[in-house]
C-alpha cells in the first residue's frame, strides 16, 4: 500500500514551535514512521518554502518528503498559500506522472490540502481521507471573532460533503462536524493521536533542572506551544500577578511566534507591564526531542487555551509525570482527568486561575497523587495505535482484509 500525504502550508521536517510548525507536523512525520513499520509507503507532498533545500528528501526507505514549488519558495501566509493551490495541484499531478508512483490512498491535512486532494481524486480516481486538524468555525465561536475568512468556513463545509473519510481526534471533533457542518456521522472516525512513550516518560526533576540552571526555584511552571492570542498565554502572565511574589516561582514559556503575527513581542511587553519579568522565562522554539527535560523540571504544565481539537502538550506532559492544569476545551477536557491528574478550569479570570495553581503549587500531597496517577491515564495514545487504527480505515476504503497491505 502506498499513502500520498498532502500537507501544502507547513513541511513536516521544520522545527516545532515555530512559524505555522505544532502538532500537525509531528503528527504527520510521526505518523509516517509507524505506517512504514506496517509494510505501508508513504509520499509527503509539501509547498516548496526553503529553496536550499533539495525537491525529494529521503526520510527512511519508506517515506519521502517531496517539495512542490508553488508560490515563492519562501514562507507565506495561509490566504497566500490559497492562491496557489491550482499551481500546487497542478505539479503535483505533474510529479506523480513523471515519477510514476501509484497510489491506495490520498491522505490531506488542513482544509487547503483537503481541496488539493478533493481535484487530485479526480485524476486518479482513489479515495481520500481528510483530518481537519482545527475548523475554521470552532475557532471562530471560540473567540468570539470571525477571524478566519468565511473562504475558509465554505471550503470545509464543501470538503465535509464530497471526502470519503474525516479522521478526527475527539469526540467533541465529531459533533462539530455533525452540528456545524452537516456531516453524516457514518463518514468520521474518532482516532487519537499518539504520544511517544520512550522518549517522554518521568525522569528526575533535579536533574533536569540543574540542567536548566532552575535549582534555586521552589516551584517550575512550564507553558508550551506556538505563540498565537487563542493559547491563551496572557490570561496565564495575568494570573501570575496573583501568586505570592516570593521570587522562588519560575514560568518557563517555550515555544515562538506563529505566522505573521509577533505575539513574542507583545507578552514580553505584557510581562513588563504586569512588572514579572523576573518570573518569567521565554525560552523560544526547543526541539521536539529536548522537551522531555522541561516537562520533568516542571510542576504543573499549563494549558491555558481557548479551543484545542486535541491537545498534545497536556499529553506529553502527563507521560512525564507532570499534572496538567487545562482549560475545560476541545480534547483537553478529555486528557485531564479533573482532579486527578491535574484541574480543568472553565472561569477565564486571572483570579480563578491563580487559585488553582496557588492549590496545586501549595498542596503537595495532591500535587503527588496527580503525579503518580499522571502516565497511567495516557498509556493509551500511543502511535503505534493510532497507526494501526489508521490502516484498518485504509482497508476498509480499499475493500481490502484487515492486515493486509
Amino acid at each position: 500500500m502506498r499513502i500520498a500525504e498532502i500537507s501544502v502550508h507547513s513541511c513536516p521536517q521544520r522545527p516545532l514551535g515555530t512559524g505555522d510548525v505544532g502538532g500537525m507536523n509531528l503528527y504527520i512525520l510521526t505518523l509516517s514512521h509507524e505506517m512504514n513499520r506496517l509494510g505501508v509507503d508513504v509520499d509527503i507532498f509539501a509547498r516548496w518554502h526553503d529553496p536550499d533545500e533539495p525537491e525529494i528528501i529521503r526520510i527512511n526507505e519508506r517515506t519521502r518528503l517531496i517539495h512542490i514549488r508553488a508560490g515563492e519558495p519562501r514562507d507565506i501566509s495561509k490566504m497566500d498559500v490559497f492562491n496557489c493551490l491550482p499551481e500546487f495541484q497542478a505539479k503535483i499531478l505533474e510529479f506523480m506522472q513523471k515519477d510514476g508512483a501509484k497510489y491506495d490512498i490520498l491522505r490531506s491535512h488542513y482544509w487547503t490540502s483537503a481541496l488539493v486532494a478533493e481535484q487530485i481524486k479526480k485524476q486518479l480516481g482513489v479515495p481520500d481521507i481528510v483530518t481537519f486538524h482545527t475548523l475554521g468555525e470552532v475557532k471562530n465561536r471560540a473567540s468570539g471573532a470571525h477571524e478566519e475568512p468565511e473562504i475558509r468556513i465554505q471550503s470545509e463545509k464543501k470538503i465535509v460533503a464530497i471526502t470519503d473519510c474525516i479522521v478526527t481526534s475527539t469526540a467533541e471533533g465529531k459533533n462539530n462536524l455533525i452540528n456545524l457542518y452537516g456531516c453524516l456521522p457514518e463518514k468520521i472516525k474518532i482516532i487519537p493521536p499518539g504520544v511517544n512513550l520512550d522518549v517522554f516518560l518521568p525522569r528526575d526533576q533535579e536533574k533536569a533542572r540543574r540542567e536548566l540552571d532552575l535549582e534555586n526555584y521552589r516551584r517550575v511552571l512550564l507553558f508550551a506551544g506556538r505563540l498565537q492570542p487563542f493559547k491563551g498565554l496572557d490570561l496565564l502572565l495575568h494570573a501570575m500577578t496573583n501568586l505570592p511574589n516570593h521570587g522562588m516561582t519560575k514560568l518557563l514559556v517555550v515555544g515562538g511566534n506563529s505566522g505573521d503575527n509577533d505575539e513574542l513581542a507583545k507578552m514580553n511587553a505584557l510581562t513588563n507591564e504586569l512588572g514579572i519579568g523576573s518570573r518569567v522565562d521565554f525560552v523560544g522554539p526547543v526541539e521536539h526531542e529536548k522537551m522531555p527535560v522541561y516537562y520533568n523540571a516542571a510542576d504543573i504544565c499549563i494549558v491555558p487555551s481557548y479551543h484545542e481539537s486535541f491537545g498534545l502538550v497536556a499529553v506529553e506532559a502527563l507521560a512525564s509525570g507532570t499534572p496538567v492544569l487545562a482549560s475545560r476545551v476541545g480534547g483537553l477536557a478529555t486528557i485531564v482527568k479533573d482532579g486527578e491528574t491535574g484541574y480543568l478550569f472553565e472561569e477565564r479570570s486571572p483570579e480563578a486561575l491563580a487559585a488553582y495553581l496557588c492549590l496545586m503549587m501549595s498542596e503537595n500531597e495532591i500535587r503527588n497523587s496527580m503525579a503518580g496517577a499522571a502516565r497511567q491515564s495516557v498509556l493509551k495514545y500511543s502511535w503505534s495505535s493510532t497507526a494501526q487504527h489508521l490502516l484498518q480505515e485504509y482497508q476498509k476504503l480499499l475493500k481490502v482484509p484487515t492486515n493486509c497491505c
